[in-house]
């Protein structure tokens, strides 16, 4: 029987292991976290099959995750390196920077351990071992970065087959770069909005309460663990810093062009916003292709448009509700995999629901 080690039971941590338990039933699954309570969960939910302290366990384990904050899963891989494993055990992380990490895991792979880095590009607002789920990743791009070229990634991407994601291999330093820009960045921005906005309405407490719509949908990443992201400003510093201050020095020149009352700038500059944000379903890489509905809020609404999409075979690779609007109507947000099937969709819905262009 194998057995896999989890150190971290958060929203990753649990959705990776839950989608082992799919796939693979026979493989035990031990787990640690500071959190008592999420070992329990976890156990009595049967997503893991025993909880243990610290780094207990591990040296039983044919694979061990490592799904902590970043500075978290550094200690551990010192850890770990000092500690006896088993001759063939494959260790993997899932944090968000990955020039650290690796250079961390060199003192595994000095001992002949091999390291496969891995960062699954999906999340929630939502945190914890009862956030997770095991489609959370499904359809999501997932990094994996061996601290060698000539590692065989297959039997790690067996492990994980459940969770359905996009496999790619990138180097360290083009991950950081790319999750720098869309994703360390977007989530400082989001967070100093919310905090912004707070400080403006303190005084004027209706302002936050009539929060909704585009605000919402553009500051619901703020509401992501201040622990992990902490750790990830500070793992991935250099770059951040770069992107965040030239992303300033953009505001600064809109800033100019307000003042100066600069309209035809203006409009360029929203004009090749709104361009380069409709591009990007049409990028020969993009993955999906959204289309939205506005919708009535009336009970069954949803079900009869998947109905009419699974009456024609259409499928779907996602569903939400974007919170974009403050009357009685909502924006459904129905998400393909391929142009074709997005298209059809627009063809048929068209007929019943307004299609709303983003």
């Amino acid at each position: 029987m194998e057995t896999v080690f989890i150190k971290g039971l958060g929203l990753i941590g649990s959705s990776l292991a839950r989608a082992i338990k799919q796939t693979h039933p026979q493989i035990q699954i031990i787990a640690s976290d500071v959190n008592e309570e999420a070992l329990q969960y976890a156990k009595v939910n049967k997503i893991i099959d025993r909880g243990v302290i610290d780094m207990k366990g591990s040296e039983q384990a044919d694979y061990i995750i490592l799904a902590s904050p970043v500075s978290q899963i550094i200690k551990d891989i010192d850890t770990l390196a000092k500690q006896k494993l088993k001759a063939e055990v494959i260790i993997t992380d899932v944090g968000s920077t990955k020039q650290t990490v690796m250079q961390a895991a060199k003192a595994l792979t000095q001992r002949g351990v091999t390291f496969i880095g891995g960062h699954p590009m999906a999340g929630s607002h939502k945190s914890g071992v009862r956030a997770g789920r095991a489609d959370l990743i499904e359809n999501a791009y997932y990094f994996l970065l061996p601290a060698k070229q000539t590692t065989d990634l297959s039997k790690l991407v067996d492990l994980l087959r459940g969770t359905n994601a996009k496999w790619l291999q990138i180097t360290p330093a083009q991950h950081d770069k790319i999750v720098a820009q869309l994703s360390h960045v977007p989530h400082i921005i989001a967070a100093e909005l919310v905090n912004q906005t707070q400080q403006t309405f303190k005084d004027e407490p209706v302002g936050m309460r009539v929060a909704a719509g585009g605000f919402k949908s553009v500051t619901r990443i703020a509401a992501s663990d201040p622990t992990m992201w902490s750790a990830i400003l500070l793992n991935n510093k250099k770059l951040i810093l770069k992107q965040l201050r030239s992303y300033i020095a953009g505001l600064e020149k809109i800033d100019g062009l307000i003042e100066e009352e600069n309209l035809p700038a203006l409009f360029d500059f929203f004009q090749q916003a709104k361009v380069r944000r409709e591009s990007l379903n049409t990028a020969a890489r993009a993955p999906f292709y959204d289309l939205f509905l506005n919708i009535p809020d009336k009970t069954g609404e949803i079900a009869k448009v998947t109905g009419i999409l699974a009456k024609q075979n259409i499928s779907l690779i996602n569903i939400q509700i974007l919170e974009v609007r403050e009357d009685i109507n909502g924006i459904l947000q129905l998400v393909f995999s391929t142009a074709a099937a997005c298209d059809k969709a627009a063809r048929i819905l068209a007929n019943d629901y307004e299609i709303v262009t983003r």
